[in-house]
């Protein structure tokens, strides 16, 4: 059975908090394309580097999540904070095939707290 955008996006927060990294990218097509400022990747492989380094900068983070969905597509607004850290600017895209999740772009702006 093929699983709706919302349902992959809930099972992916929800692995995202837990920072299982195989269980993340399980949401992603095997050529999943993933766009970041720093650059593009390509497949699993590139869904686990972009993504485990988001997570060594925020562990334990409180995520603030803004989902929107038309069809195939989420649009997505998000912002957390650590002790430490601040996400600000937080915005992505993700397009669905096939109930997993085949590109996504990710643009966030990371700062030290000072409060």
């Amino acid at each position: 059975m093929t699983r709706t955008p919302q349902e992959v996006f809930a099972d992916h927060g929800k692995r995202l908090g837990t920072g299982d990294l195989d269980l993340i990218a399980a949401n992603y097509t095997e050529d999943a394309v993933l766009i970041t400022p720093a650059g593009v990747s390509h497949g699993w492989h590139g869904v686990r580097q972009v993504i485990g380094r988001l997570l060594a900068d925020l562990p334990d983070a409180d995520w603030q999540l803004t989902p929107q969905f038309a069809d195939e597509v989420l649009f997505l607004r998000w912002s957390a904070s650590t002790p430490a850290h601040q996400v600000t600017d937080g915005i992505g895209t993700f397009v669905f095939r096939d109930g997993l999740i085949s590109a996504q772009t990710v643009h966030y702006t990371l700062t030290d707290r000072t409060d």
